[in-house]
């Protein structure tokens, strides 16, 4: 009898989590999307516009209606192209007329952070040098983009080449064009480097747009600015027409992406921009996995709340332990798991061959476009940066190796980890972060991934103890495996509701 009972026990217990796990699923297939043009999603914008319900060009006046209301106060959007946007829609919308469509953005408005080549329309990088350049042909990502009948109405303000900001400001800005401004709140920070990319999307000034991340750098604003974004898997996607693009000992770090407001569109648009372009020799002809075949329910999740190298807001950890306990509804396993000693030795690997070589290649960057004068930023770090012997810099590069190694020895036991993108929501744009108790391991979460190269999502999961300020998590899987990522942020976003109109 006693063995009976337990059984029961047992079954009953299986019967109450199978009830969750079913309850949390439908949950998360409520849809959430907006039926405003401006607010819904770039996959329902692109369906609406094939059916015909709505037009290439009211769209397109649409978007360049809300940029103009918002961008005074953002400052998000720094070089425009109305006119040809204008022309293309009035050609698209003839094309749907004859049922000939372009592809699967056929009418979609898109941005593109300004350090990707725009044909015909000025591409700076955020640098002096190039305050005039308009380069002859689009970034690979961007030419893949417009054959898919997506519309470029402007470009997105990004640091100088996606690295050296304003001295003593605390979000994406540059001595051309100036900082940005947060939506969820103006006097915050939007990170960077695709901070324009971030704040104007989320605020409905274009259905998507382009992110590159070298360290964060679309993670962070991704997090910052409530919105979605992918990091490939490096050789997902060419950087060929990136200021900065491939080669040298920084090629495997920088991977590039979409950004956007809802987690379907990164699942759209990602694998549209991914492939070989037989320029970016990084690049792999490696097949996409669809997210929707992917079963949550096999999945092993680990977790951490804080790896031990900086002090975490307790809102950030707060929201990590609820994606946990959500996850927990319809995985297979979740378990409190952080390889500190690695993402330390990353985080320390990447200081020295980023630095390594007393940021000459940031100085030959300039001088290929021109630029005689630093942000003041960069040109403290350049002034203060020491050379390190070439034996230090390949036994850092084999320490980077070892630990990358060592990561995937780890992560064998898993196959999503959950943690933070940042150790705060959005900061003060005037906020010093060489004075935080953070700010040695400011970077470690988001750069350890980097160096791995390994794809994470991002997808806002809650908010600020005020309610005010968006918190996004990283959700990271294996090589390869963006279809895993982009699943269990999809569930994620139904469970938490996403991304949500700021009160600009």
């Amino acid at each position: 009898m006693k063995g009976a009972a337990g059984a029961c026990a047992v079954a009953a217990i299986s019967s109450v989590h199978a009830s969750r796990a079913l309850a949390a699923a439908k949950a998360a297939s409520v849809d959430r999307d907006s039926d405003d043009i401006l607010f819904m999603s770039a996959t329902k914008l692109a369906s609406l516009l094939r059916a015909r319900k709505l037009s290439a060009r009211e769209v397109v006046e649409a978007y360049i209606a809300r940029q103009i209301a918002i961008d005074d106060r953002l400052n998000a959007v720094v070089m425009t192209c109305y006119e040809r946007a204008r022309a293309e829609a009035a050609a698209l919308d003839a094309r749907a007329a004859r049922g000939d469509f372009a592809g699967a953005l056929h009418g979609v408005p898109m941005t593109i952070k300004d350090s990707f080549d725009t044909e015909g329309v000025i591409s700076t990088g955020g640098t002096y040098g190039r305050q005039q350049y308009v380069p002859t042909r689009d970034a690979v990502v961007v030419s893949r983009l417009r054959k898919q009948g997506a519309i470029l109405l402007g470009k997105t303000n990004t640091p100088e080449f996606t690295l050296g900001g304003l001295g003593g400001i605390n979000t994406t800005g540059n001595m051309l064009h100036g900082s940005t401004h947060n939506p969820y709140d103006l006097t915050r920070t939007t990170s960077g480097s695709s901070g324009g990319a971030g704040a104007n999307v989320a605020a409905g000034g274009a259905a998507f747009d382009i992110g590159s991340d070298i360290g964060g750098s679309l993670r962070l604003p991704a997090h910052m600015n409530g919105v979605a974004g992918l990091k490939t898997t490096a050789g997902r996607v060419p950087r060929t027409g990136h200021i900065v693009d491939y080669g040298g000992v920084l090629d495997s770090w920088q991977q590039v992406g979409p950004i956007a407001r809802r987690v379907k569109d990164l699942a759209l648009i990602a694998p549209l921009i991914g492939g070989p372009d037989s320029r970016d020799a990084a690049c792999a002809p490696v097949p996409w996995g669809d997210p929707d075949t992917v079963k949550l329910s096999k999945l092993r999740v680990a977790f951490y709340p804080e790896n031990g190298l900086s002090t975490v807001h307790a809102d950030v950890q707060r929201v990590v332990r609820q994606v946990a306990s959500w996850l927990g509804d319809v995985v297979a396993s979740v378990k409190q798991d952080c390889p500190t000693a690695l993402i330390k030795a990353l985080h320390e690997a990447r200081g020295q061959l980023a630095m390594g070589d007393g940021w000459a290649w940031y100085q030959r960057l300039a001088r290929k476009w021109g630029t005689n004068h630093l942000s003041p930023s960069m040109a403290e770090a350049v002034k203060a940066a020491k050379p390190i012997p070439a034996s230090a810099f390949a036994a850092a590069a084999e320490k980077a190796d070892d630990a990358k190694s060592r990561m995937l020895a780890w992560f064998s036991a898993y196959d999503v980890l959950i943690c933070p993108v940042s150790e705060e929501p959005a900061t003060p744009i005037d906020w010093d972060p060489s004075a935080s108790r953070n700010f040695s391991g400011v970077l470690s979460d988001v750069g350890a991934f980097n160096s791995t190269g390994w794809p994470v999502a991002v997808v806002r999961c809650g908010s600020s103890a005020d309610g005010r300020l968006p918190i996004g998590v990283q959700i990271v899987a294996a090589p390869w495996r963006e279809d895993v990522a982009l699943a269990v942020a999809s569930y994620l976003e139904g469970r938490s509701g996403g991304w949500t109109p700021p009160p600009i």
